[in-house]
């Protein structure tokens, strides 16, 4: 009964969570709408997840999260000084292809959206196939050590956390 009413226990916390802050006032009626939008999202989407993964380790998750968080603020301090102080000239920009591990759509969807998100990355396509993903690094010096450095910070414990 309650996995139909709450179909994505996690997904309706987060849209609570997420409502409550595009608000920026937490007030009954905000987390009231809150929590129908935390309740019927979830419900109206529940069909199109028919096989939705499942958090294996939610604490290595939260790691993840960290991390990723850390590496942001990281990049943006070194993308700022590379566009500040570098000459164009002096860029080291590479496409790189990124073997993957992962098999699950989800944590393929995660890993993408963690290089894009983080600042002199972008993923730019996922192979039909879906075992490689090519992303563009800004500046690298060293695109093997960029490509060992993704796998072992980010699709490590995605492996860990989705499969």
């Amino acid at each position: 009964m309650i996995g139909r009413l709450i179909p994505h226990p996690l997904l309706s916390i987060m849209l609570v969570v997420v409502w409550l802050g595009l608000a920026n006032t937490v007030t009954l009626g905000n987390l009231l709408l809150g929590a129908f939008l935390g309740l019927v999202v979830p419900t109206i989407t529940a069909p199109y997840w028919p096989n939705r993964p499942k958090l294996r380790r939610p604490l290595v998750a939260v790691r993840y999260v960290l991390v990723v968080l850390w590496d942001i603020v990281v990049a943006n301090v070194q993308i700022a000084w590379i566009v500040l102080f570098k000459r164009n000239a002096d860029f080291r920009s590479h496409w790189i292809d990124i073997p993957l591990d992962l098999r699950s759509p989800e944590a393929i969807t995660v890993l993408a959206g963690t290089i894009t998100m983080t600042p002199g990355t972008v993923s730019a396509m996922l192979a039909a196939d879906g075992r490689s993903i090519l992303v563009h690094c800004l500046h690298t010096e060293d695109p093997d050590q960029e490509r060992v450095r993704i796998k072992r910070r980010y699709e490590r414990p995605l492996m860990e956390v989705f499969e």
